[in-house]
């Protein structure tokens, strides 16, 4: 790459950003390609990072040259166009070298310096932190407590060093557990719910084959039964399809036989390996990227990747724990065959759906950090941020993320952030600009010295985070508060264009509704801020004449960017009855006159006005159908509930 700093007269094809082919140079820099565009006064440049990259494939040569086709990890597509054929074969080169480093040490996290002191680089990695959130959900306490055997890493090399187990469960069932499972990944808690005293934890597959068994890890499965004193059985959840666990048997693995273990109810999920979900993947990518304009195609497509199948057997599984731990008031113990990937994904989701702490922004954060970081999901492999297996590379927490806006979808009220949070998560997992996501677990994270040589993403989310919080969030509303009921039936999964299609024909990841409501909350709270400034001017300039101050009016906008109620408030519930949601009244094409008052349209009071406010989901998603008749008959009588409120009825004819 040295001899070859940058090639001129390249062409690039990109559909994200532009409709037609651009001319320039492009740059190969140590952790950049950077494509600067040739035009007459226009300084443009398109930066593509070598950790997002994941395909290049050269094309059969045309007219306009050498294509090179270069496949991002977030989904982009981008093609270059050399006039020679020795530059495209030299920037295929490179580019592969560059995008499969061998060495931790020569990802972009171990390069990237952003502008923030030194000397808080510990603290920020202390932003986030297991422990606290633990201590939330009341642990330790006279059922659990945390273990040392983990120490130095000394029992599982792939777990943390702190560790919560029953009480009741010694030593020697701890050592005599870890050795019956496979990796060393013995049972441990992962949620605690204090209402009902039910916990999930976790661990890998036993080494059972087709008989053996062991008294230790029979008698840990009985420690974390009995540390629900309220129920007299618990779950095991094998989140495989029973046919894989069988073959696993055969190669001394398997899964727990219920004769040899007391007061345990045995249930298979049906979750895929990773190898078919790695496919069901591509395949839906190749429904994405189809070019017919036929919809039965792109449906047969999506249906054949088998995708949102997968998406909705992940859902399924939470929703069975979630109503084990809630209702039911019983302990669970999940298990895929290694307990990093599904165990990870089913732990998590149960986790959001339980508790609503984990639909805040802090609390996703925290949870990805418990239950995958933490416990050892292996971010590298399944990632491709290194060179290695093929095979190991696996879209396990894309299910998860998917799974979280398949929720915000039918729960639009109930989370704290909004799909662009989804989606800058999605991208840093990727993109290793930060240290959080490298490696295979904790250990090798403290031998590589991630901390001290990297930088922590959360604290930049955080201090991003009015670029991602949800205006519909309300977290007095009834969907924030308690256990998330989902809907599982087929039709209320959804294709996630958000994710996969954000880079066509421009189409930024934004949600339409919400981004302008977001913009609408922006320019209101500007327009609070310039207001409150004149009236302290108004108010300095009347003292000091002597007269009255202005009198002081109810806030549109709150400090924290959540509206509050204003004179200019829709009640829907002295509306329509049922949950009350607060929409500010903002008028889109009103006119003003010479003194900026605004000048409100003629109206003919022998026609009547029907305002239909309805969100259309069913009672269960917590979006209620809001449908308020203004008037009705030929004589256009407001309602009583309207006539009640004549304030109200100009509020409401300012935005018809």
């Amino acid at each position: 790459m040295e001899h070859m700093p940058k090639v001129f007269n390249v062409v690039l094809v990109d559909k994200a950003f532009c409709r037609k082919p651009l001319s320039g140079t492009l740059h190969l820099t140590k952790t950049h390609s950077v494509f600067t565009e040739k035009a007459s006064g226009i300084h443009k440049e398109t930066w593509i990072l070598y950790s997002l990259v994941c395909l290049v494939e050269r094309q059969a040569p045309t007219d306009n040259g050498y294509p090179l086709q270069v496949h991002c990890k977030n989904f982009q597509v981008i093609q270059l166009i050399f006039a020679e054929e020795g530059e495209c074969h030299e920037v295929h080169a490179a580019l592969l070298h560059l995008s499969r480093p061998e060495r931790y040490e020569d990802l972009y996290c171990f390069a990237y310096n952003p502008k923030s002191d030194k000397g808080e680089g510990s603290g920020r990695w202390n932003f986030v932190d297991v422990k606290s959130d633990y201590q939330r959900m009341g642990i330790p306490n006279q059922l659990w407590h945390t273990t040392s055997t983990n120490q130095d890493y000394r029992m599982c090399e792939t777990y943390p060093t702190d560790l919560f187990v029953p009480r009741s469960a010694t030593l020697p069932v701890i050592v005599g557990s870890s050795k019956f499972r496979s990796r060393g990944r013995f049972p441990t808690l992962s949620y605690y719910s204090k209402e009902t005293h039910a916990a999930i934890c976790r661990s890998s597959q036993p080494l059972s084959g087709f008989s053996a068994r062991c008294l230790e890890d029979e008698q840990m499965l009985e420690a974390i039964m009995k540390s629900n004193p309220g129920s007299q059985f618990m779950y095991v959840v094998d989140t495989r399809p029973k046919l894989n666990a069988m073959a696993n048997r055969a190669a001394g693995k398997g899964y727990e036989n219920e004769d040899n273990y007391a007061n345990i109810r045995f249930q298979f999920m049906g979750i895929e390996n990773i190898h078919v979900m790695r496919n069901s993947q591509q395949r839906l990518l190749e429904a994405s990227e189809l070019q017919s304009s036929s919809m039965a195609d792109f449906i047969l497509s999506l249906e054949n990747s088998g995708w949102l199948k997968h998406i909705r057997a992940i859902l399924l599984a939470g929703v069975f724990i979630a109503k084990a731990v809630a209702v039911e008031g019983v302990s669970v113990l999940v298990h895929c065959s290694d307990g990093w990937d599904r165990t990870a994904q089913v732990c998590s989701v149960a986790s959001l759906l339980l508790d609503p702490y984990y639909r805040t922004l802090k609390g996703l954060m925290v949870l990805i950090e418990k239950d995958w970081v933490s416990f050892g999901y292996k971010f590298s492999h399944r990632c491709s941020h290194t060179h290695g297996d093929p095979k190991e590379v696996a879209p396990v927490i894309d299910q998860f993320l998917e799974v979280v806006w398949q929720l915000t979808e039918q729960f639009p009220c109930a989370f704290e952030y909004n799909e662009r949070f989804l989606i800058s998560l999605h991208h840093h997992i990727y993109a290793c600009q930060y240290g959080n996501f490298i490696c295979n677990s904790q250990k090798e994270r403290r031998d590589e010295r991630i901390q001290e040589q990297t930088h922590s993403i959360w604290p930049y989310l955080w201090e991003n985070k009015s670029e991602f919080m949800n205006p519909l969030y309300r977290p007095d509303h009834r969907q924030s508060q308690g256990v998330l009921w989902p809907n599982t039936a087929p039709y209320c999964f959804k294709f996630w264009r958000g994710l996969y299609n954000r880079f066509d024909k421009g189409v930024h990841p934004r949600q339409s509704v919400l981004d302008c409501l977001m913009a609408i909350r922006e320019e209101s709270q500007q327009l609070e801020k310039e207001l409150m400034s004149h009236e302290q001017n108004i108010a300095k300039l009347e003292k000091e004449r002597g007269t009255a101050t202005y009198p002081k009016r109810k806030s549109l906008v709150s400090s924290t960017g959540v509206w509050e109620q204003s004179d200019l408030d829709l009640d829907l519930d002295h509306l329509c009855g049922g949950v009350r949601t607060s929409f500010p009244l903002v008028s889109f094409g009103q006119q003003r006159g010479a003194d900026g008052a605004l000048v409100t349209p003629h109206r003919d009071s022998s026609k009547g006005l029907d305002l239909d406010l309805s969100a259309h989901s069913h009672q269960g998603s917590g979006v209620r159908e809001l449908t308020c008749l203004l008037s009705s008959g030929s004589e256009g009588i407001p309602s009583d509930n309207i006539i009640k409120n004549p304030d109200l009825v100009e509020a409401i004819y300012s935005v018809a």
